[in-house]
């Protein structure tokens, strides 16, 4: 690096004693990167999951009327009840931002987790008849097993059994389970009775029509190499769709919201509530329900920070992540934090991905994300202005890029293609990282001892192995059902 790059890293890109001390404190020059990078990324990841504010609360929340299981409150409306929730994503998101960025030092968003917060509301609340408070009472546990475990370096121990196929595959899979939610976002890929999933129709379908013309022109900004290349997409996007609306090309709230709702900010009604959810529990099932949790939501963030982290250059030569405890200590608080305020378990965005690709690498990423978060707890009813089918267009963008991560397997050794191949068509055809790792650990001392080497396999190895099967017949078996 030449001596002017080199004072312009270590200044952050600007200038001023401010500027000179957030460089210094998150160290760009060592990451290389600055100041204006560390921004953009930070507004990149944000944009490409701040529908989770809008998402989340719509998830958790409880509507009786219609038979929909989630959190209701006594002398609260739905509509109130999900304005709290809104509220309190955003400040348990922040909470967990606030320890990645200052703590760990890493680019990764947080915020509660898709799919763990439909298994809390939609299973946990509805299938089994648990209470909410049992429900936030079960995440706060899981949040506290976290925090011990990653504070003894356990969780640190497990992620490195990781076999290097499973690593590599990781990626690639994530790439492809990233594509599914943009396409589907964007409603160019739909629900089909027959074949699962199909092409929708793409030239009758303004969201359709305007969502694949934002992916192309932000492709053709990233490939001309234009900075912030995937924002000006979502931005630009969302803007035609706001000029659509106003010009009476469609009806409003097809492209364009059609009306914001009012906030409500007196969280106080679930703030603490998952203490009473610790009494007249059955043990074991409550021993059942956090064990779910945990599984899903510890792989889940072990896939998302190792994946995320090929992408950003951050493994070693071994293909372990340096220090991963630090940013595991922040979903672990983040999930404990969210249990005590009242929302399910927060997780490690796969989202930071496209913050990463934007060359987001240190904590100040971080910091922007949560920055951004609390902005939005200002204007909480403008939340929803950017629709998901214009922000999803970062996913489908990171994506295509991801996928590049498969060239590292190595495809003529079986023994690593079993399990790599399975993680990477199990992540997307599950909706699940978690369970494509699953599948990856699971295969993996099998092919090995079917091509005769058993002896690299580690008991460590089996053991997840064998956890993971015990966990698949659990979720899958109607235990957790039984024992209600």
């Amino acid at each position: 690096m030449a001596d002017d790059d080199r004072r312009s890293a270590s200044d952050g890109g600007g200038s001023g004693t401010g500027t000179s001390a957030l460089a210094s404190y998150f160290g760009f020059a060592e990451r290389g990167t600055d100041l204006q990078t560390e921004v953009v990324a930070g507004v990149t990841t944000f944009l490409a999951m701040s529908y989770i504010i809008v998402v989340n609360p719509a998830i958790l929340t409880g509507v009786p009327s219609e038979n929909k299981p989630g959190i209701v409150l006594q002398g609260y409306t739905p509509t109130e009840v999900q304005q709290m929730l809104t509220v309190v994503t955003i400040v348990s998101s922040v909470i967990a931002l606030l320890v990645m960025a200052f703590y760990a030092n890493r680019p990764f968003g947080l915020a509660p987790g898709l799919g763990l917060n439909a298994f809390f509301a939609l299973t946990v609340i509805g299938a089994l008849g648990v209470p909410w408070q049992t429900a936030l009472a079960a995440v706060f546990t899981e949040g506290v097993i976290f925090i011990l475990l990653t504070a003894v370096g356990a969780r640190t121990y497990i992620i490195r059994l990781f076999p290097p196929p499973v690593k590599y595959a990781i990626g690639t899979g994530i790439g492809l389970f990233l594509a599914i939610i943009g396409l589907q976002a964007m409603q160019v890929v739909v629900d089909d009775p027959a074949t699962l999933v199909a092409l929708g129709p793409v030239a009758s379908d303004p969201v359709a029509l305007l969502a694949v013309l934002g992916l192309f022109v932000t492709l053709a900004l990233y490939a001309r190499g234009v900075r912030g290349s995937i924002v000006i997409g979502i931005v630009l996007t969302t803007v035609l769709g706001y000029l659509a609306t106003v010009a009476g090309l469609v009806d409003p709230g097809v492209l364009f919201p059609a009306t914001l709702p009012s906030a409500q900010y007196d969280i106080t009604p679930l703030i603490g509530a998952f203490l009473a959810g610790f009494t007249n529990v059955d043990s074991f099932a409550f021993a059942l329900i956090v064990f779910t949790f945990f599984f899903v939501d510890f792989f889940d963030t072990a896939g998302t920070l190792v994946g995320v982290g090929q992408a950003g250059g951050f493994l070693d030569e071994d293909g372990n992540f340096p220090d991963i405890d630090k940013p595991l200590m922040a979903d672990a608080v983040g999930t404990t934090a969210g249990g005590i305020l009242g929302t399910s378990t927060i997780t490690t965005f796969v989202e930071s991905a496209t913050g990463v690709e934007e060359g987001g690498r240190t904590g100040m990423t971080a910091l922007v994300i949560a920055a951004l978060f609390l902005v939005a707890l200002v204007i909480v009813p403008f939340a929803a202005v950017i629709p998901q089918y214009a922000s999803h267009i970062a996913l489908v963008v990171v994506a295509l890029l991801m996928l590049r991560n498969v060239v590292d397997i190595e495809w003529g050794n079986i023994a690593h293609a079993i399990p790599a191949g399975l993680t990477i068509l199990i992540m997307p055809l599950t909706y699940s990282i978690a369970y494509g790792i699953a599948a990856g650990l699971i295969s993996y001392p099998i092919a090995k001892t079917a091509v005769g080497e058993f002896e690299d396999i580690g008991v460590g190895q089996w053991l997840i192995a064998a956890a993971f099967v015990v966990y698949f017949f659990v979720r899958t078996s109607g235990m957790l059902q039984g024992a209600m």
